[in-house]
C-alpha cells in the first residue's frame, strides 16, 4: 500500500506516528490526572485554580509535565 504512495510514503508514516503519539499522550495525561484527583480527594484542584491559587496551578502543572515526560519517553521507546 505504501508503495502506491510513492514519495508521499514517509510523510504518511510520519503523520500516522504523530497521530499515535497524540492519542497516547492524551490517554496517558487523562489517566494521570484522574489518578491524581483520586489521590487528593479532599482537595478540589480545579476550584482552587479558578479562585486564583497559584501554588495549586504550579503543582498541577508539575504533575502534567512529569507525566508528559514519562509518556513521551515510553512512546519514543527511550529509557528513562
Amino acid at each position: 500500500m505504501l508503495a502506491q504512495l510513492g514519495g508521499w510514503a514517509p510523510f504518511v508514516l510520519t503523520l500516522g506516528w504523530i497521530l499515535v503519539g497524540c492519542v497516547g499522550m492524551a490517554i496517558g495525561l487523562f489517566l494521570a490526572i484522574f489518578v491524581f484527583d483520586l489521590c487528593t480527594w479532599k482537595v478540589d484542584e480545579w476550584e482552587l485554580i479558578k479562585q486564583g491559587n497559584i501554588a495549586m496551578a504550579i503543582v498541577l502543572s508539575a504533575v502534567i509535565i512529569a507525566i508528559a515526560i514519562v509518556v513521551a519517553s515510553i512512546l519514543s521507546g527511550a529509557a528513562l
